[in-house]
């Protein structure tokens, strides 16, 4: 597994029916660039408690309301007329890219914020996400057990 968030999470996202459960859970109110976290803290083995599991949610959520859903709502808005409109279309892409750019922002701010945890032997995988999905309206299980497979291989 890679040691930092990012690639952690370009490889996890890359891996067979990832992309399609992270989505799935991000319908369902997760966010994903949280879940990764979760999923890469879980994976190493950094034990997960509440204060922690707040002190990530913290990081994540203003940046999350601020920057990365306004760019997504945007991208998503033009979706429909940017099929038609090739000038829309190259502006919709920039602002995916854009998107891209603020989510690996947010994961660098979430890996700062966790650098200090200690790791230990035991995975702790199943707390951390289920810690983070908590209060998740409509939660696919599937897609988090989806998930869960894709970073133990299990």
């Amino acid at each position: 597994m890679s040691s930092d968030l990012w690639s952690f999470s370009l490889s996890t996202y890359a891996r067979p029916g990832v992309e399609q459960a992270c989505l799935q859970l991000q319908s369902a109110g997760v966010n994903v660039c949280l879940l990764l976290c979760a999923a890469w803290l879980g994976q190493r083995g950094v034990a997960c408690n509440e204060q922690r599991l707040q002190q990530l949610r913290t990081v994540a959520e203003s940046w999350d309301a601020d920057v990365v859903r306004p760019l997504r709502a945007l991208r998503t808005q033009w979706k429909a007329a940017a099929t038609d409109d090739v000038d829309l279309n190259a502006l919709r892409e920039q602002v995916k890219a854009l998107e891209l750019e603020a989510e690996r922002h947010l994961l660098l701010r979430l890996e700062r914020s966790a650098h200090n945890w200690p790791q230990d032997k035991a995975t702790d995988l199943s707390v951390w996400l289920e810690g983070v999905t908590a209060g998740a309206a409509h939660l696919d299980r599937d897609a988090l057990h989806q998930l869960r497979v894709a970073v133990t291989g299990t």
